[in-house]
């Protein structure tokens, strides 16, 4: 591989982490029908969500406020500011854990 080649790599590879850093640091746009809640993950997938019983569907996916995956298990016990989607049979698919900005917009609850 010549120092040309490499130096092309590093570059390439560079540019890739700052588009990464910058997707992270992007405003969310949550979907219209996100609903906003307080999520605890009492034994994943069983969940409350606003201190009522729900379960995470199969292959719910939660992001953190990074944008980033996060594991259930990982936030057993935790009570987190959400928005969060519903699937059709009811149970919660896709969860948001908010930042200090996102939870400062109005959002509706479930029943409201």
């Amino acid at each position: 591989m010549t120092i040309l080649s490499r130096r092309a790599l590093l570059a390439l590879a560079g540019l890739g982490l700052c588009s990464l850093a910058l997707a992270q640091n992007a405003p969310r746009n949550f979907p219209a029908s996100a609903l906003r809640g307080t999520l605890v993950v009492t034994q994943p997938p069983v969940i409350t969500m606003d201190g009522k019983a729900a379960q995470l569907s199969p292959g719910a996916r939660i992001k953190g406020p990074d944008n980033l995956l996060v594991l259930s298990g990982a936030i057993v016990g935790k009570e987190l500011l959400v928005n969060y989607t519903v699937e059709s049979h009811g149970m919660v698919h896709e969860v948001w854990i908010l930042t200090e900005a996102e939870a400062a917009e109005k959002r509706k609850r479930a029943g409201q």
